[in-house]
């Protein structure tokens, strides 16, 4: 009985991460084009896509070295994009008002608590959002990971931003 259910608690883990990274996430990012893809990645937003570090090579791509000081005019596009970032931050809501600044329509995307193997990944993830929503155009509330800080010390996060 006990295997079954451990059998169940993983499939669990496994498919909702794979209906909340895999499909949710690519059905918002291919919505629309977005004018600007913020921490893109590997993905191609059909606009500027900007990050810290280039991982890929995507079409359009600028590279910052300030999350919190984006080499971008107020109001200067339409829609932004932030896929799966904010939760490795170290302040989101200062990041969040750089988004608001250059942008007239923000979103966010962050792994819902429903997805429990993104919400809760101590080793990348600074904060867990409170939240059973994928897409956000406003910052829900958030606290920080237990543990978060001393593993990333420890062992170093993957993403730095």
């Amino acid at each position: 009985m006990i295997v079954y259910v451990i059998g169940g608690i993983l499939l669990y883990f496994y498919l909702s991460h794979f209906l909340s990274y895999s499909i949710l996430r690519k059905k918002i990012l291919k919505r629309q084009k977005w004018d600007i893809n913020i921490c893109c990645g590997k993905t191609d937003g059909g606009g500027i896509n900007v990050d810290i570090s280039q991982h890929a090579d995507v079409p359009h791509f600028i590279l910052i070295k300030d999350i919190y000081n984006l080499p971008f005019r107020d109001q200067q596009f339409n829609t932004v994009l932030c896929s799966h970032t904010i939760e490795h931050v170290e302040n989101p809501e200062r990041f969040f008002r750089e988004l608001k600044r250059i942008g007239k329509k923000v979103t966010i995307v962050l792994p819902p608590l429903w997805d429990m193997t993104a919400a809760l990944n101590v080793f990348e993830h600074k904060y867990i959002f409170l939240c059973l929503k994928k897409e956000h155009t406003e910052l829900p509330p958030y606290v920080r990971l237990p543990l978060a800080s001393y593993l990333h010390k420890r062992f170093g996060q993957k993403i730095k931003a």
